[in-house]
């Protein structure tokens, strides 16, 4: 399956792109799950500030964390943002990953990964490259889902 960069998704899918985006950045900073596979198969999830910037969506890895092992295994991700409090709206990007391997990119995202106010210790930048992504709003809560918006690369 073909993977792309941020910028190419959200040329392709701007509105779903634009409501991902406001979902990640809901509480200011990026916020999302990463769900990764272990060796023996099963998923891993863990909380990220992924951050959108220079045209593709990243995400910090702490280099003695669990998902840095998995990803280097296998670079399949799905990446969900935090729910809101009041509606049910979500939105997810699953793809894989690669690492950032230029240190200008990489000092260049990290400046804008500070600047949001958010840290980073010893760590490993991977870009998430978006294969299919889906956004689904919900109405004011209980509600059924309003619709299903989904995107794949081709």
């Amino acid at each position: 399956m073909t993977s792309v960069r941020w910028e190419q998704f959200a040329a392709a899918a701007p509105a779903i792109a634009e409501a991902g985006r406001a979902l990640l950045y809901q509480y200011g900073v990026g916020l999302g799950f990463l769900a990764t596979l272990r060796a023996d198969g099963a998923p891993r999830l863990h909380p990220v500030c992924p951050v959108v910037t220079e045209g593709g969506l990243f995400v910090f890895v702490i280099d003695r964390s669990p998902k840095l092992r998995d990803l280097r295994r296998d670079p399949r991700f799905a990446l969900h943002a935090m729910p809101p409090e009041h509606v049910d709206d979500e939105f997810v990007v699953n793809g894989r990953v690669e690492p950032v391997t230029d240190d200008a990119l990489e000092a260049r995202v990290l400046a804008t990964y500070l600047a949001q106010g958010t840290t980073s210790e010893d760590h490993t930048l991977f870009e998430l490259l978006v294969e299919r992504a889906l956004h689904v709003p919900y109405g004011p809560r209980p509600s059924p889902p309003l619709a299903h918006h989904r995107w794949q690369a081709r």
